[in-house]
């Protein structure tokens, strides 16, 4: 038996507002997207989640893309890519490359053909996971809840509550503040574009929307990411991938956001919940026209109580 699905991204602004979509039938779709991404983030993204969600089920996979760059680089250039260190023939780093290296491992012993179609010629799989794609940029732009659609039957859950309850520390504030200590004092608001949009990505990481995806999440954390929690414990950025869960929303006050250098920004910001409030810095690199978290720290305020 064969699966037959496409899969498709969107972009508003590309980059801009986010999204991606597979599509088999009507009872068998899934979708989502990031507050910022392209249109080959979400293609890529569909492709790897339409792997993930396929991957307990024994039958061959036809995927229908109307990127040639996704059929590619999965086709002809990931294998050299990955022989070279996620470099290309010119010693550029792979854009990308969480995403394809994710894809590389979930198409180990998979039976899978791509084959291409022309976008918005009337392919009735193309134009459903299209519609969907764009229903999920469309969704984020707006700052508001998309339908990620009933997905494949029997598919495991990328995080499970169980796992995620133990999380503590990244934007996770259930644990009691401590005893008063000395307040972070606050600098300047630079209020120019490109600080927005970290305070906007930064808001991203706090949805529940986001970390409800591991991999929404670990597309805006840097690979050499860490965390000094406020219990203490130091986190790598596979130890938070795989507790990451949703907190509810909490609000995020901005103290100040500066540049430290042309790709480097700094935000200390204080976390507010019903638990309490917390002091928080954040630094956000960018690296290929795409901005990560490379570090977060975060301390529980004592005296104050969150809004």
């Amino acid at each position: 038996m064969t699966i037959v699905a496409a899969a498709d991204g969107s972009a508003l602004g590309n980059p801009g507002p986010a999204g991606w979509a597979w599509y088999v039938d009507e009872g068998c779709w899934a979708s989502g997207g990031w507050p910022r991404g392209t249109n080959n983030m979400g293609e890529l993204m569909a492709v790897l989640d339409l792997l993930r969600q396929t991957a307990h089920v024994d039958d061959d996979l036809l995927v229908y893309c109307d990127s040639t760059y996704v059929i590619n680089v999965v086709t002809k250039w990931m294998a050299g890519w990955k022989r070279k260190g996620w470099r290309k023939g010119d010693g550029k780093p792979v854009m990308n490359v969480d995403l394809i290296s994710a894809i590389d491992v979930a198409m180990k012993g998979r039976r899978v053909t791509f084959e291409w179609v022309k976008g918005h010629a009337g392919h009735p799989l193309n134009e459903a996971a299209d519609v969907r794609a764009v229903a999920a940029s469309t969704a984020f732009q707006a700052r508001r809840p998309h339908d990620p659609g009933p997905g494949y039957a029997g598919a495991a859950s990328a995080a499970p509550v169980e796992a995620v309850a133990a999380a503590e520390d990244l934007l996770s504030f259930a644990e009691p503040a401590p005893e008063p200590g000395p307040a972070a004092s606050s600098g300047g608001q630079d209020r120019d574009g490109v600080l927005h949009e970290v305070v906007d990505l930064e808001r991203a990481l706090l949805s529940d929307a986001v970390r409800a995806d591991p991999d929404r999440v670990a597309a805006l954390l840097d690979p050499a990411w860490t965390e000094f929690g406020a219990s203490g414990r130091r986190w790598s950025r596979a130890e938070m991938l795989a507790v990451i869960a949703p907190i509810g929303d909490p609000d995020l006050e901005v103290l100040s956001v500066e540049t430290l250098a042309p790709d480097v920004v700094l935000l200390l910001w204080r976390s507010l919940t019903d638990a309490g409030s917390s002091l928080r810095s954040s630094v956000w690199v960018r690296s290929g026209g795409r901005w990560r978290q490379r570090f977060h720290q975060g301390t529980p305020e004592g005296g104050r109580r969150a809004r």
